[in-house]
């Protein structure tokens, strides 16, 4: 029995943990009247330190993570002087297709509602970060005065941008740095591993929080929490199904229906590992199928599987209108465009790992000054949600590398249209 339990993943213990909390606290709703056991010994100690304690480890994780993957990511970077434009290219459209991401998110968010009813407005007041603050002063904030107050302080846009200059100088140095670039190398490792471990908890966390969250909102709080899932659906289908293939056509004049049918068994592939980077190899091995130059996927694939999160962005920016709703936050101007410049930032700092685009997720709470607790509510359901996002990352790290090696000839359309087969480089990749 014990051996069977072992072979059940860490996806599918959250999503059992989300599951068994929802339920166990709809029980305490409905059926448990002593204050005493519900309220005192439950939910105001048992499931608040459960639920905190994780949401704790999560956020010690957010400013060292961020900070290293960004360094790192900018850093490896170098290799733009040699292949020119291309890199050029692909940065610009992977950013350019994120933030397309994150505002076609807030605008389901705004439009549908998602966290419509579900009252959390008591715990509003934990924010501290002023929302509705003016653009200058926005611009201003991200520049850090103090980079080891703002790594002290967890200032993340100050943090990242601290983060991207390292990264460029890094870059720029790297055989003068060549030991400065290994410390953060090897810091950006220990991070991922600490990440790991954090997310052993999760299924207790998991599971302290939804029963906290229904063992007091009860059957009132589940619809927001399906709106805020077809929510996050609709902004992936819209990304997947509208954007990218609309990009496909207008830089490349290529069939998308082709593409799509070519691509499907690496979408499949990444919606059941969860893992941008697991797909790596078979992405760039099937993009040569299609007559994608090796030379191209191999820096760009990699590439986006690091900068490129346009699943995460969307999840990111419903979850943002979600807690704003939910805590009856009016967000301004200033703050949307804030969350905006976040989200793609934070897309860019996120390992290509399960799950992961929560922890960040904080960063783009904090932001714009809303409640971290807002998370636990969703978690239980991020398993099955990472999945399909997973699944539209690879999709546009692979639309965009496609765009890019067309622009530099470096696509063979006849291999694509099938007319002719690939002259691979290297054989049985996966």
């Amino acid at each position: 029995m014990f051996e069977r339990l072992k072979q059940i993943s860490l996806g599918n213990w959250i999503l059992i943990g989300m599951i068994l909390g929802l339920f166990f606290g709809l029980f305490l709703n409905f059926y448990v009247h002593d204050h005493f056991i519900k309220n005192i010994v439950l939910m105001d100690n048992v499931f608040y330190l459960g639920g905190n304690a994780f949401i704790r480890l999560m956020k010690m994780l957010v400013v060292p993570l961020v900070f290293c993957s960004i360094v790192v990511g900018v850093s490896s970077i170098s290799d733009i002087r040699k292949i020119g434009t291309i890199g050029g290219r692909t940065i610009l459209i992977y950013i350019l297709t994120t933030a397309v991401a994150v505002t076609i998110a807030l605008s389901i968010g705004i439009l549908l509602k998602p966290g419509l009813g579900l009252n959390m407005a008591a715990a509003a007041q934990t924010s501290n970060v002023t929302i509705n603050q003016t653009m200058t002063d926005t611009i201003l904030n991200i520049i850090p005065e103090n980079p080891l107050n703002a790594l002290a302080n967890g200032d993340m846009l100050p943090v990242i941008i601290f983060g991207v200059i390292i990264g460029f100088i890094l870059a720029k140095l790297r055989e003068e740095t060549d030991v400065v670039n290994k410390f953060f190398e090897q810091s950006n490792k220990i991070m991922m591993a600490m990440t790991g471990i954090v997310m052993k908890f999760a299924p207790i966390g998991v599971f302290c929080l939804m029963a906290k969250t229904f063992g007091s909102l009860g059957f009132d709080g589940i619809l927001p929490l399906a709106k805020y899932v077809v929510c996050v659906l609709i902004g992936l289908g819209i990304q997947a199904f509208v954007v990218y293939p609309s990009l496909l056509v207008v830089f490349t004049r290529l069939n998308p229906v082709t593409f799509f049918r070519k691509f499907m068994s690496v979408m499949f592939f990444a919606f059941s590992s969860s893992t941008s980077n697991a797909t790596i190899p078979l992405n760039m091995n099937k993009l040569e199928d299609m007559g994608v130059s090796r030379d191209v996927s191999s820096f760009t694939i990699p590439l986006g599987a690091t900068i490129n999160m346009d699943g995460t962005a969307i999840m990111q920016g419903v979850a943002v209108m979600f807690a704003a709703q939910a805590y009856g936050i009016d967000l301004g101007t200033s703050a949307l465009l804030t969350v905006i410049f976040t989200a793609v930032m934070a897309s860019i700092g996120t390992a290509g790992v399960p799950s992961v685009g929560l922890v960040t997720l904080t960063m783009v709470f904090n932001s714009v000054g809303l409640p971290v607790q807002a998370i636990g509510v969703i978690f239980g359901i991020d398993h099955v949600l990472d999945m399909f996002r997973t699944a539209v990352n690879v999709t546009g790290d692979a639309i965009c590398t496609m765009i890019v090696a067309f622009k530099n000839k470096s696509f063979d359309v006849d291999v694509f249209k099938g007319r002719k087969k690939a002259e691979k480089k290297v054989e049985n990749l996966i």
